[in-house]
């Protein structure tokens, strides 16, 4: 009796284990757009010493802070903070457990309490996702290189209709996208469906490379691969991409990665 409650328990930790490693993940992308580098400074201060740190307390980490690489007149200034949830739940309820944080509203009381004529963004752009099946949680990049050289490739495919989106994400799981950019070392950040965001029907992924050639590199093998050739001419996922967005960025250096 006493082998067979321990084979139990070992069954009911192992399948907890599994449960947690195979449950898909919510994850916000904010996007804040500024006007002049004093709201650069202003939000940057406030997500380094006050925002990051909150969510930490409240359980919540790998939280990633970017920037584009190149910043003119077609690129504008702009900050992502792209944060994982475990659930729903803990999205929703996220702006009141900051506002029960003492510490967070004195750390970032500058950002907080900004006046109308003076405040820290223009705007901020928020896009609510969910993880694909096939990659269901976030993995932080295992680049080692300095962050300045750093391309992380942030994408998002739009389809010209629900159904030609649905097409694509099953592309990428069923079909096996998301394995050969595995296979071919691309250190994927993310693979999501777009659940609330302004460019719908859409999917986004991030994949980070050491540097703009490694980058370019890794696509050449991709185009190339023999995988990709054949999944691109099956009959059934024809047309089902109408708009590519691919943005270039890099990590601040208080980003978790």
């Amino acid at each position: 009796m006493k082998n067979l409650s321990l084979i139990v328990l070992a069954f009911v930790w192992s399948f907890a284990i599994y449960a947690q490693n195979t449950t898909r993940e919510y994850y916000q992308l904010k996007t804040y757009s500024f006007t002049s580098d004093e709201q650069v400074k202003m939000t940057d201060a406030f997500l380094e010493n006050a925002f990051l740190p909150a969510l930490k307390r409240l359980g919540i980490s790998s939280v990633g802070v970017f920037k584009p690489r190149t910043v003119d007149s077609l690129t504008p200034k702009v900050t992502y903070v792209l944060i994982p949830f475990t659930t729903l739940s803990q999205f929703e309820g996220l702006d009141a457990a900051l506002e029960n944080d003492k510490l967070y509203r004195s750390s970032g009381k500058e950002y907080i309490e900004a006046n109308h004529d003076n405040p820290p963004y223009q705007r901020i752009e928020s896009t609510l996702l969910k993880a694909f099946v096939d990659m269901p949680r976030m993995q932080a990049s295992q680049l080692k290189g300095p962050r300045k050289d750093r391309i992380y490739e942030l994408r998002s495919y739009e389809s010209a209709t629900e159904a030609l989106y649905r097409n694509k994400v099953d592309m990428f799981n069923a079909g096996g996208e998301v394995t050969l950019f595995d296979k071919l070392g691309f250190n994927a950040v993310f693979y999501a469906e777009v659940l609330s965001g302004s460019q719908m029907p859409n999917l986004m992924y991030m994949t980070t490379f050491s540097d703009q050639e490694s980058r370019d590199e890794h696509w050449k093998s991709f185009v190339e691969a023999p995988e990709w050739n054949t999944l691109k001419e099956m009959p059934k996922y024809q047309n089902n991409v109408s708009r590519n967005d691919t943005r270039f960025l890099y990590p601040t250096e208080y980003s978790d990665y």
